[in-house]
């Protein structure tokens, strides 16, 4: 597991760093990815990184990198978003639930957000709130260790902007 880490997630960003990335712009690109990665639209994470890494000229590889780590996470936290929408909005019980979710969810993505269109609404509801809180911790989090990489990795001085 450490290797798949290392190779996937601290190498990239080491390279990001080396060829004159903002560690400051690495943070929230990072942060970005992270928190559009575990959205409860399940299918919609790279494409949505994607665009607003653009719109906010971010970093994109960075995004993609902090999306991508949380894969996983998504898949943990889509029912989390669910249960609190479900309590927040009052919604009714899912019309799926357990394996035949994950299944339609897995093999038939665009049909199962029409099905339950609903729910997920109210799950990125709460998803966004989570993001808005999330996001700037993550960064301001992130920050510090960022620039003491880019210190130990001899790329431009700490405040180079990219």
């Amino acid at each position: 597991m450490a290797s798949l880490w290392q190779r996937w997630i601290v190498n990239p960003v080491v390279g990001l760093l080396r060829m004159g990335a903002d560690p400051n712009k690495l943070a929230w690109s990072l942060a970005l990815g992270v928190v559009v990665g575990v959205n409860p639209l399940l299918g919609s994470t790279t494409l949505v990184a994607l665009g607003l890494a653009s719109v906010f000229r971010l970093n994109i590889v960075a995004s993609q990198v902090g999306n991508h780590a949380v894969y996983p996470l998504e898949w943990l936290l889509f029912p989390v978003f669910i249960k609190v929408g479900d309590v927040v909005f009052g919604t009714d019980k899912l019309p799926l639930e357990g394996h035949e979710l994950w299944y339609a969810a897995k093999h038939h993505p665009w049909h199962t957000t029409r099905l339950l269109w609903r729910w997920e609404w109210h799950a990125l509801v709460v998803w966004a709130v989570f993001a808005a809180v999330a996001m700037p911790l993550i960064a301001m989090a992130s920050e510090p260790v960022l620039r003491k990489m880019a210190n130990r990795v001899g790329g431009p001085p700490v405040g180079f902007s990219s």
